[in-house]
C-alpha cells in the first residue's frame, strides 16, 4: 500500500502530552491522537473531561492504566496507520479503547484487533467516557478533583486549534467524511468567541480556525445571531480578529462570499492566509469528483484576492491519479498550477476508500502512473516554492517562535506558515533571552525549497 510522505500529509497531527502530577491510587489514561486537527480537538475534549473526573494523563504506555487511540479513517493508508497504532498500544499496554473516524467501522477494527476493550465513533464523547469508566473506574480526590478543569491541550501553549463546526454537506465522490461525521453542524458564534477569549487569556498567540468546511459556517443555523454575535464566517473572523491573536483560516472552500474575508486580511485583523482544498483544475475531473467545476473562475478569484491583499498566502491540496484522469487532464492541472502560483501545496495520490463512490468509477489509473504524476506535480510545486521564498530574502517578517533547541537555534513560523504542514523560518544566532511563543521581527537572509533563515531585527 502506497503512502504519501508524512511531511506532505496534512491529515497527520503530532499530539503532545504533558504528564500530570501523580497521586497515590490515581488512575492514569494515555492518548494516541491520529488524524487531522479536528480529531486533535476531540482528543483534547476527551482528556479535559477525564481530568475533571480525577484521571491523570500519561505521556507513555507504561504509566497508563488504559490507552485511548483516536483514529483516522479518511484514506486506506490512514486506516492502516490507525490499525498499526492500535496494535502498538495493545502490545505495549494491552488495555486499549478505540475512538475516532475509524470507529465508525467497529467490525473493521475488531476483525484486526479483537482484544480492544471498546470501540466508539467520531465525537462520541460520552461513549468514550463510559468505556474508560468501565475499564478503569475513576477515583477522584474530592479536594482537588471534580472541579471545572482548564482545557487539556495537545498543542504548544502558544497556539491552539479552534473548531467552529462539525460535519460537511458536500458529496465529493472520493470522500466519506459526511458518512462518518454527518452533515454540517455549526457551533453558536458566541460559544466559539467565548472559547477563543479563554484561549487568548491563557497565553495563546495564534488561533487556527478549523472545520470540515469553514466557509459554510453558520449555513445550517441560518447564520443565527445570538448574544451579539452572528454565525457567519466573515462576522466570526472579524470578531476573532479583535482578540489580538493571529487568526488563521483552514479548509475554506472558494465560495463567492470568501472575497469578503480578504479586506479583513488586508487590514491585519486576520492573517493573510487561506487554506483552500482545490483538489484539481480540469473541469471534467472536478465533475467526476462531484466538486464545483470552475477552475478558470477560480483563477479570476485568486487574482482579485491578490489585488486586495498582495501579501496573501494560498495553500491547497490536490489529488493526482483520480479515476479516469488522462494525461491531458493532468497537464491542465500543471498548467493551472503554473498560472495560480500557489504558495504552499500538498498532493495525494488517489486511493480507494471503503464506502466512497469513486471506487466504482471506470478507468482507474495504474499505480506507476500515479507515482510519475505525483513526482511531476511536486517538482512543479517545489519550483514555485523556491521562487516565492527567494523573493522574501531581504524582507522583514514577523515570526512566532515554536521551539528553541539546545544549540540556541529557534524554529519559527511567519504569517505564511501554519504549524505542521508548512515551512519554517530558522534563527541560528542571537536567540538568548527569547522564549517559545514570542513574536519577533526578523530580516530574511536565506531561502531554501520550503524554509527560510533570518536574523533578529534590532
Amino acid at each position: 500500500m502506497s503512502t504519501n510522505p508524512p511531511d506532505l500529509r496534512p491529515d497527520l497531527a503530532r499530539a503532545r502530552l504533558t504528564p500530570s502530577p501523580k497521586r497515590d491510587g490515581q488512575p492514569h489514561i494515555g492518548m494516541v491522537s491520529l488524524g487531522c486537527p479536528k480529531a486533535l480537538v476531540d482528543s483534547e475534549r476527551i482528556l479535559t473531561r477525564l481530568r475533571a473526573e480525577g484521571y491523570g494523563i500519561s505521556p507513555d504506555y507504561t504509566g497508563a492504566d488504559a490507552v485511548i487511540v483516536n483514529t483516522c479513517g479518511f484514506l486506506d493508508s490512514a486506516k492502516a496507520e490507525s490499525l498499526a497504532a492500535i496494535g502498538e498500544a495493545l502490545a505495549e499496554n494491552g488495555r486499549v479503547i478505540v475512538t475516532g473516524c475509524l470507529g465508525a467501522e467497529p467490525e473493521y477494527i475488531t476483525g484486526a484487533h479483537p482484544s480492544v476493550m471498546a470501540v466508539t465513533g467520531p465525537h462520541q464523547y460520552e461513549q468514550v467516557l463510559d468505556a474508560v469508566h468501565a475499564a478503569v473506574p475513576p477515583r477522584p480526590d474530592p479536594y482537588i478533583d471534580l472541579l471545572p478543569a482548564s482545557g487539556v491541550s495537545l498543542t504548544p501553549r502558544h497556539y491552539s486549534y479552534l473548531k467552529i463546526s462539525e460535519g460537511c454537506n458536500h458529496k465529493c465522490k472520493f470522500c466519506i467524511i459526511p458518512d462518518m461525521r454527518g452533515r454540517l453542524a455549526s457551533r453558536p458564534a458566541h460559544a466559539v468567541l467565548r472559547e477563543a477569549e479563554k484561549l487568548v487569556d491563557n497565553g495563546v498567540r495564534e488561533l487556527l480556525v478549523i472545520s470540515q468546511d469553514t466557509s459554510a459556517y453558520g449555513v445550517d443555523i441560518r447564520h443565527a445571531e445570538e448574544r451579539g454575535h452572528r454565525a457567519h464566517i466573515t462576522d466570526l473572523a472579524r470578531d476573532l480578529g479583535s482578540l489580538g491573536a493571529w487568526v488563521r483560516l483552514h479548509y475554506v472552500y472558494p465560495y463567492p462570499h470568501v472575497r469578503q474575508l480578504i479586506p479583513l486580511m488586508a487590514e491585519g485583523l486576520v492573517l493573510p492566509y487561506l487554506d483552500i482544498p482545490f483538489q484539481h483544475a480540469h473541469p471534467d475531473v472536478l465533475r467526476r469528483m462531484a466538486r464545483p467545476a470552475a477552475a478558470a473562475k477560480t483563477l479570476d478569484e485568486i487574482a482579485a484576492w491578490r489585488d486586495v491583499c498582495p501579501d496573501i498566502t494560498l495553500r491547497s491540496t490536490f489529488i493526482v491519479g483520480y479515476p479516469g484522469e488522462t494525461e491531458a487532464e493532468f497537464q491542465t492541472l500543471l498548467d493551472w498550477l503554473d498560472e495560480a502560483q500557489l504558495d504552499r501545496v500538498g498532493c495525494f495520490k488517489y486511493e480507494n476508500v471503503a464506502g466512497a463512490r469513486s471506487n466504482d468509477l471506470p478507468d482507474h489509473v495504474p499505480e506507476e502512473v500515479k507515482q510519475e504524476r505525483w513526482d511531476r506535480f511536486m517538482e512543479k510545486a517545489q519550483t514555485i516554492s523556491v521562487d516565492k521564498l527567494a523573493a522574501k530574502v531581504g524582507t522583514f517578517q514577523d515570526v512566532l517562535i515554536d521551539d528553541i533547541d539546545e544549540d540556541g537555534i529557534a524554529t519559527c513560523r511567519t504569517k505564511a506558515d501554519a504549524p505542521e504542514i508548512d515551512g519554517n523560518l530558522f534563527i541560528d544566532e542571537g536567540t538568548d533571552g527569547l522564549s517559545v511563543g514570542d513574536l519577533v521581527r526578523v530580516e530574511v537572509d536565506e531561502a531554501g525549497e520550503y524554509d527560510l533563515w533570518g536574523k533578529l531585527h534590532a
